[in-house]
């Protein structure tokens, strides 16, 4: 395909410095990354280079990231043709057609194109950008340059070029959106080095974003991962992946004969990382239980964008008088809640300690469910350490125990994206913890508050390498008796999307353990206040029996029997 013009050509590879593009590769060359410095006119050995790591316990919150305002990201024709560039699967846009502005940028931008960086197999993951130093399979940038420059003058602007950086992971899923599709048939045709091939279906770049929360996002300032590694960009990183199927990643690995696409990580020199309050709202850096932030749980619902002030909240107090009975609420099927190897690491949130489990391997289904769920992760709620401390989220009857399991599953099939939009999207199974001063059967749970001491600084991770099951943790549970409601998550973003589960019979843990949660992580009381009902129904796997008398009238009948039997004497 044939160019109209020298700076149209320039303008798309964004490399008029005089770097060929045979001058440099990813691998099997002289000038690789570690040796890009030494090309001519490049910046590539300077302290302000991308990618980056991006720290999340570091991240500086910047209210001034607000809302982005994407031109004609939604025009389905603006996408001119792809090409293989050797490096990159690139996408050619429309001369002046998508723009962007907001999100905190000082200008508006011209969109010129985007493209893909991968890894060189599916077991390799190729983005650029790290979080919290682990990569995602796929990246995908959008670059922008500042309306009314030209090329020479954006790459001489330290504010010349925005990339919106939007990482790519793999779905469950077999089948990814259609529009993916539609994109990734036109590779088959550009898989030498300089091909081409022009787009003729409708696509536009909100098809392939998909339903990303473009609220949530990273900045800092930064470059061209690729020579002449020019300074002169402002990064925007969005916190949620766009998902397809391995099989899409793996046709972007095969166009590009499986060669490394990505450059390695560079040092960050200082620089700072801001977050957009969409990403504030939900990170833990805003909120708590105390009152020793702006935003304690009476104000969770002046956050922005969160769902705290609504009808459908948790938790909530059972009151057994007025549950209903639904046979319906038959028995579960737990699938690897005895594996030995399910748990991957814990974390300290700042808030609870987590504990997060391997991918798809522990799912629930029945017991009144009307979807399976692949369990995430599981997390304790607590209160202070002395020995009468109550610190469960559920009260039952108005009483409150010593703390409470919350096991998080995700409906299958649903990223968590999704799931926080379905009103079905997350299930919670519930389960209280009650003190005792017995320490038989405690050996999994000794082992579990083991790696407390590992993890007492904020985000602090350490990795499960103990055997113990999620079953060892519940112990002689009886699992068949429980309550369902329909509620939310009980942190912000308070999302209305969970189908809870609360079990009648707690679970028995010594006391001195129990101790230990508040005692070595160093904060306590986290658990919301319970939430109003609102005429919702909390039903129940069992029928209830009927209340039990009230001691008061019970004495006074017992003493009317007998002064009436001395009376007949």
């Amino acid at each position: 395909m044939f160019l109209t013009s020298l700076l149209e050509l320039v303008c798309l590879s964004l490399c008029i410095i005089a770097v060929k593009g045979n001058d440099w590769c990813y691998q099997g060359c002289e000038y690789t990354p570690s040796h890009w410095d030494k090309l001519s006119h490049s910046q590539c050995g300077g302290e302000r280079q991308s990618p980056i790591n991006i720290d999340t316990s570091e991240v500086i919150a910047d209210s001034s990231l607000g809302v982005f305002n994407f031109i004609n990201f939604s025009n389905p024709n603006s996408m001119k043709y792809l090409i293989n560039t050797g490096h990159a699967v690139k996408s050619v846009l429309e001369n002046n057609m998508v723009e962007i502005e907001g999100g905190g940028l000082r200008h508006k931008y011209s969109t010129i194109q985007f493209h893909f960086h991968s890894g060189y197999n599916l077991w390799h993951p190729g983005s650029e950008h790290l979080i919290d130093g682990e990569r995602y399979p796929m990246e995908m940038h959008i670059v922008s340059l500042k309306k009314g420059l030209s090329v020479d003058q954006a790459l001489a602007d330290p504010e010349g070029i925005a990339v919106l950086g939007f990482f790519i992971d793999v779905t469950d899923k077999e089948e990814s959106p259609e529009k993916w599709n539609n994109l990734t048939s036109y590779l088959i045709n550009i898989t030498e080095k300089n091909s081409t091939v022009d787009i003729k279906d409708s696509i536009s770049i909100d098809d392939l974003l998909g339903d990303v929360n473009r609220t949530k996002f990273y900045r800092y300032k930064g470059s061209l991962t690729t020579p002449p590694c020019s300074e002169v960009v402002v990064w925007t990183v969005f916190q949620e992946p766009i998902k397809i199927s391995a099989h899409m990643v793996e046709l972007f690995i095969r166009t590009l004969n499986s060669v490394k696409a990505y450059r390695p990580r560079q040092n960050l020199y200082g620089r700072k990382i801001y977050a957009s309050p969409g990403i504030n709202q939900s990170s833990g850096h805003s909120w708590c239980y105390n009152d020793h932030c702006d935003y304690s749980p009476s104000h969770w619902n002046m956050l922005p964008g969160v769902k705290c002030g609504g009808n459908t909240q948790s938790p909530i107090n059972i009151e057994t008088e007025h549950v209903t009975f639904d046979k319906s609420l038959n028995n579960f099927t737990f699938t690897n809640f005895s594996n030995l190897h399910s748990m991957k690491y814990f974390i300290n949130t700042g808030h609870t300690v987590k504990c997060v489990l391997e991918e798809n391997m522990v799912a629930i289904e029945g017991g009144g469910l009307s979807h399976k769920y692949f369990a995430m992760q599981f997390h304790f709620h607590w209160g202070k350490i002395d020995d009468h401390s109550d610190g469960s989220e559920h009260s039952v009857d108005s009483t409150r125990y010593p703390m409470e399991m919350h096991i998080v599953s995700v409906r299958k099939g649903l990223s968590v994206a999704e799931a926080l939009k379905d009103s079905e999207g997350l299930a919670v199974l519930g389960f209280f913890i009650q003190v005792t001063r017995e320490k038989t059967n405690q050996k999994s749970w000794e082992t579990v508050t083991s790696y407390l001491s590992n993890i007492k600084k904020k985000d602090s991770t350490v990795e499960m390498s103990s055997k113990i099951s999620i079953d060892d943790l519940l112990g002689d549970v009886d699992l068949s008796k429980y309550y369902r409601y329909n509620g939310s998550l009980t942190t912000p973003d308070c999302n209305e999307a969970v189908v809870w589960t609360v079990f009648k019979q707690p679970i028995k843990v010594n006391k001195e353990l129990v101790k230990l949660f508040p005692s070595i992580m160093g904060y306590y009381d986290v658990y919301r206040p319970r939430q109003k009902l609102h005429n919702r129904t909390v039903r129940t796997s069992t029928a209830p029996t009927g209340p039990r008398p009230h001691l008061l009238p019970l004495l006074l009948s017992l003493l009317y029997v007998g002064c009436t039997w001395m009376g007949g004497k």
